[in-house]
């Protein structure tokens, strides 16, 4: 399997190096020049299987570069050593009829980022031995809250490697700032910015390029890497999830093999739902990827319309991981309905630098229809969605699950569509207890964070995971806040250079 870059046709790497570098010199993202194809019997053989076991089958479609052996150390390494608190890894629960939502975060951080994040870090210990022996690799990570935290801990201690998290300071929830700001570990550094995503995004990819750091970094003998998806060892375990819950479903009877599914993805970045993109197209049979958004909704429109632009006002809502006006991995979907063709996706990316928006071509525009559909809900929305769900299904959404939620209820109300539907659950709710208490009952909600997980325990039944209990106990270790034209200084002086 070779690699090439959405920006230059004519890069062709293997996989290691793919993963090691996390983006291609010139700024475009790496992705396989072709998709591998699961046949009927390929499905069949992994519905037989484990989470691990899948993924070890899934990964050496994509790292052909990697052994038998070292995919296997890596699976196991992240999934087989009780780092996920249910046996299933990925479960999924009946939500009502034919309805289920696949649990991706029953991980360290409680959310759905450990999937990827809990396996990168051995990915990339391989990729570096092969591609870059003997070099440090920089880990620098843009987070809108869950990457952050996932990454971090992920790469903890994790030799010949350091990690920088950037977040924006208002941008977060308070318990995922807690997370990060008191995360252990000798080789990891937090720094808030005063900006959003979008700038802490932007600011990690103009450190990627800048060609002088970079050279600064080689006479250390180090070099960047990236934990966002952005990097293709972050996105190809997230395909991974998407086939074992076709797989689930077929285990258990909920549907036959053959049959089509709906997949609804809460995203901002679009690498959550590209991915289940990529199931499809290796052959899993979903009819309808349904991309569901906050109130900062340029993926929708840009799905219904073929008009990304964003020029918008920006909305601080209560699904902050949603909280993104800028779609980095848009970028390989329009890649490949555009036939690799790199110079167009050049031309487009650049429009959005210069205007801030582009328009994609009607043929394009007619693939993303036949495979896409989306839409959007506000705040108000999403609470009602919580406290509907609950009181109606028993079962407990996070701030970001809702909108999914919400956004397939209105997806089948206006098109009739029944087929089987996943939704995919991205984060527990007890990370955004005070919004989540709020739609339940909002007498209930308080000045005091762990006081708050206690109310939510007591009001629902359910458990809040031990990760984020434990918190309470714990150092704040990293309290800086700088502004984005200093993010470089601050890397700058975690490296001591």
């Amino acid at each position: 399997m070779v690699y090439t870059s959405t920006r230059n046709s004519g890069v062709k790497v293997p996989a290691s190096q793919a993963i090691s570098e996390g983006i291609s010199s010139e700024g475009g993202l790496f992705l396989p020049v072709s998709i591998p194809q699961l046949s009927v019997e390929d499905l069949k053989s992994l519905v037989k299987k484990n989470y691990v076991q899948r993924a070890e089958a899934v990964l050496s479609m994509y790292l052909t570069d990697f052994s038998a052996e070292e995919i296997s150390r890596c699976v196991s390494g992240a999934y087989a050593s009780g780092k996920f608190s249910d046996p299933e890894v990925a479960p999924l629960k009946k939500l009502y009829d034919n309805v289920h939502v696949l649990e991706l975060w029953k991980g360290p951080t409680c959310a759905f980022k450990d999937m990827a994040l809990q396996l990168l870090p051995y990915l990339l210990n391989v990729s570096a031995e092969k591609a870059v022996p003997g070099k440090e690799i920089v880990i620098l990570v843009a987070t809108s809250g869950d990457t952050g935290k996932a990454a971090l801990e992920g790469f903890k201690d994790v030799a010949g490697t350091k990690i920088m998290v950037f977040y924006p300071d208002r941008g977060v929830s308070p318990m995922q700032k807690l997370q990060m700001t008191t995360q252990e570990g000798a080789n990891v550094a937090v720094c808030a910015i005063e900006g959003n995503f979008d700038d802490a995004q932007n600011g990690v990819k103009a450190i990627f390029t800048d060609k002088a750091l970079g050279e600064r970094l080689k006479e250390k003998n180090a070099m960047f890497s990236s934990a966002n998806s952005i990097n293709w060892g972050r996105l190809v375990p997230q395909i991974v999830y998407y086939i074992s819950a076709y797989c689930d479903l077929v285990a258990k009877k909920n549907i036959n093999l053959g049959d089509k599914i709906n997949i609804v993805v809460p995203t901002g970045n679009f690498g959550n739902i590209l991915a289940a993109c990529y199931a499809k197209k290796m052959g899993v049979p979903v009819n309808k990827l349904i991309c569901a958004s906050n109130s900062n909704n340029v993926l929708t429109e840009f799905i219904k319309t073929g008009t990304y632009d964003s020029r918008r006002r920006f909305y601080t809502t209560i699904s902050p991981s949603m909280d993104i006006l800028v779609s980095s991995n848009l970028e390989r979907l329009l890649y490949l309905l555009a036939d690799m063709d790199d110079t167009y996706i050049k031309s487009l990316m650049n429009e959005l630098v210069i205007k801030g928006s582009y328009n994609i071509s009607q043929g394009v525009e007619e693939k993303i229809k036949d495979s896409f559909a989306a839409g959007y809900c506000n705040d108000g929305q999403t609470k009602e969605t919580i406290a509907r769900t609950f009181k109606n299904r028993g079962y407990l959404c996070d701030t970001h699950t809702a909108v999914a939620v919400k956004v397939y209820e209105d997806y089948r109300h206006e098109t009739g569509d029944g087929t089987p539907a996943v939704i995919a659950s991205t984060a527990s709710p007890f990370k955004f207890s005070a919004s989540v208490l709020e739609a339940l009952n909002p007498s209930a909600v308080g000045e005091d964070e762990f006081e708050m997980l206690k109310t939510l325990e007591e009001l629902t039944g359910v458990n809040c995971p031990h990760q984020l209990k434990g918190l309470e106990e714990k150092k704040i270790r990293f309290g800086n806040c700088c502004a984005t034209g200093d993010m470089k200084n601050a890397v700058l002086e975690m490296l001591g250079i």
